[in-house]
């Protein structure tokens, strides 16, 4: 009796003896032949999982690695994470709150990473620890970032004393990650006496990261004078200092005239802290010129509004708007992962599509739906 050959799906029925192709069984047995060996899946060693007392005691002991560890912890949402992060910040809150905090933002390639770059070595060559906090922009699309700053900031990135933390916006307002403040506490209970916190892009939603630094600073260059007008009520008006960079060269008469045109704009505003007048001054970053005057006038802000109780006050408001966006945070998150609210959130949205509920109307309901849940 002849053996049946078998043939792939893809060979036509009526093919003849020509048609060479067969499907052989295949072996019986593992993959080094041998039937007594038992298979197992390769195992992939991770770091082990480190305890809240050795993060604690890794970030007072001022680990990067650590502390980068910490830091990717806080920002995670999982449920387990977010508690051993809570933890973690009760227990380094007597080490933080001690470092001098400075926000930058401004226009798209105003020289912002050079200029943090600039700052930071000179900050660095001076004694000081410095951590930056650069926020990249998230795709509204793949949601991805590049999370390029710690590359452009090769110099400062080869400084010992210094650390550079790139994170995702993850569309947050302002361009601010939602875990900023408590890196911030991270990063201070680490010993790093400077934060610099480099925002993405200006707009009014840039109050955000007011919100949460001591001294704010707006980097711009010659000819953003248009774009000013649009933003100023926003931005301007909570800027301790206006720095116009690439004050170098060919630019540098163009840059004086805009610092003049900022001072006389700024002249008109209310002032951002209680008893310091914002002024705006000139640097260029690629040059190193112009960064040491800006570094005296932060120190000056801090002398000032320390000595006048501002720079107290605004850490004691800081610390209780930071309350009211958790509360309001852990609020949303309650909502929308509510069993009943998750069941029928899809059929309000098929319905505010077709027309038959408004927004208003729909989400009255559902918060009715869930304050019901709640007695």
């Amino acid at each position: 009796m002849s053996k049946e050959i078998k043939r792939p799906e893809w060979v036509p029925d009526d093919a003849g003896s020509g048609f060479t192709t067969e499907v052989l069984d295949g072996v019986k047995s593992v993959h080094d032949g041998f039937a007594t060996t038992k298979m197992r899946a390769p195992q992939r060693k991770g770091r082990p999982t480190l305890t809240t007392k050795e993060l604690y005691n890794g970030i007072l002991a001022g680990d990067r690695s650590i502390l980068a560890r910490a830091i990717t912890l806080v920002e995670s949402n999982a449920k387990r994470h977010f508690i051993q992060a809570q933890d973690l910040i009760q227990l380094l809150l007597p080490h933080a709150s001690k470092s001098l905090r400075i926000g930058i933002s401004g226009v798209p390639g105003a020289g912002k990473s050079t200029f943090i770059e600039a700052l930071g070595v000179m900050l660095c060559e001076m004694g000081y620890k410095v951590a930056v906090l650069a926020v990249d922009p998230s795709s509204a699309i793949t949601k991805g970032s590049i999370l390029g700053d710690k590359t452009r900031m090769e110099q400062l990135s080869n400084q010992k004393n210094a650390f550079i933390r790139p994170s995702p916006s993850g569309g947050m307002l302002g361009g601010v990650a939602r875990k900023s403040r408590e890196t911030i506490l991270l990063c201070e209970a680490a010993g790093y006496d400077v934060i610099l916190v480099e925002t993405v892009g200006v707009g009014q939603n840039e109050i955000t990261v007011r919100s949460m630094v001591d001294f704010f600073l707006l980097v711009l260059i010659t000819g953003a004078g248009d774009e000013l007008q649009g933003m100023k009520k926003g931005v301007m008006e909570i800027c301790d200092a206006i720095m116009v960079n690439k004050a170098d060269g060919d630019n540098l008469l163009r840059a004086k005239t805009a610092r003049a045109d900022f001072d006389n704009m700024l002249h008109y505003l209310r002032p951002a802290t209680r008893g310091w007048k914002s002024r705006a001054y000139i640097c260029s970053a690629l040059k190193k010129t112009g960064i040491k005057e800006i570094w005296d006038v932060i120190l000056e802000f801090e002398k000032n509004t320390k000595d006048s109780g501002a720079f107290r006050e605004r850490r004691n408001d800081q610390k209780l708007e930071w309350v009211n966006t958790m509360v309001i945070e852990q609020l949303k998150d309650k909502f929308y992962n509510h069993p009943m609210i998750k069941e029928n959130y899809p059929r309000y949205e098929q319905r505010i599509h077709n027309e038959e509920v408004s927004p208003t109307k729909a989400a009255t309901e559902l918060l009715a739906m869930f304050d019901s849940c709640q007695r």
